[in-house]
């Protein structure tokens, strides 16, 4: 069974660099340790997603999955922004 999320970006419909974007937003907005799950059907964003979050200290890419065409990227904010 896959972990709950805090926060859900739903960024379905929209083409990178969107999904993108919104997860950028709702991280800045999440509090440290709440768990961040996107939802994109862009297949841009398989790897567009892991490269944002590998140059974002503040996060980490616990699972990605994919069901019916939808990516959901279980994200983790680990600190606060500096």
């Amino acid at each position: 069974m896959e972990a709950s999320a805090d926060i859900v970006v739903d960024a379905r419909g929209h083409r990178c660099p969107t999904p993108t974007l919104k997860l950028q937003r709702a991280l800045r907005a999440a509090p440290a340790g709440a768990r961040l799950r996107l939802l994109a059907d862009d297949p841009l964003a398989r790897i567009d997603v892991p490269h944002f979050l590998s140059a974002v200290a503040q996060a980490a890419l616990e699972t990605v999955s994919e069901e019916g065409g939808t990516l959901s990227f279980l994200i983790l904010k680990i600190a606060a922004p500096t």
